[in-house]
């Protein structure tokens, strides 16, 4: 095994250093601009559920049981290559990835919210109601910073997931750090030093991601 850790020649990656920067920047981008919007997203589905509204309600529930009981990939390839049957032109390969890993993470992460709002407990809700405050500003102001607390974990856990799940969109043609991995690939002829070194920088970026949570986990709870 040793030996053949050895025989791996990485010197042949250096010239493809550009391809693999581009393609961590384009994954870094990509997984926070979908973050961005998929807690945008979420946080309006996990508003609708809780609330009292029957048919709005059933829509977001129904939304969310779409985009979590189908692959992620089959929704990348609907928005990218169905785009044209549906709506008459081409969306490129940045934006139907975006769309997509957004409204996918906005289905998951509506669910983590709801968990987080409805286990604050309806004495906060009741006080803030009792004190002049309507629903929606008590929801805002009191209810739902102290449900993001309680969430952050799991919060954390869908950013990871996020960032992991961006290697689908190489299938599009997106330059990501997995496309950037496949051109070395097929203009080297060699598998496993490409791909490793995809491997390791997802890795950095993940426990980089896990030790900044952690520190804001520690200071929400000084």
């Amino acid at each position: 095994m040793f030996l053949a850790m050895a025989a791996l020649n990485f010197s042949k990656m250096w010239p493809f250093r550009k391809i693999f920067i581009n393609g961590l920047f384009n994954t870094l981008e990509l997984t926070i601009l979908a973050l961005v919007f998929g807690i945008f997203l979420g946080l309006i589905l996990a508003l609708v559920k809780i609330a009292k509204l029957p048919l709005l309600g059933c829509l977001a529930r129904f939304y969310t049981s779409i985009f979590r009981g189908t692959p992620l990939l089959v929704q990348i390839f609907l928005i990218y290559f169905g785009a044209k049957e549906v709506i008459g032109f081409n969306i490129d390969a940045f934006p139907s990835a975006l769309l997509s890993l957004s409204l996918n993470a906005g289905a998951y992460i509506s669910e983590i919210l709801r968990g987080g709002i409805q286990a604050v407990d309806g004495g906060q809700n009741e006080a803030a109601r009792s004190l002049g405050l309507g629903y929606w500003r008590s929801m805002i102001n009191i209810v739902i910073p102290q449900g993001l607390k309680a969430v952050l974990p799991s919060m954390v856990n869908e950013s990871i997931s996020l960032l992991k799940d961006t290697s689908l969109v190489s299938t599009v043609g997106m330059l990501d750090l997995m496309r950037a991995g496949m051109i070395a690939q097929g203009e080297t002829y060699l598998a496993f030093e490409p791909f490793l070194v995809i491997a390791i920088i997802y890795y950095i970026l993940v426990m980089i991601l896990s030790y900044f949570s952690r520190k804001l986990e520690r200071n929400l709870v000084q």
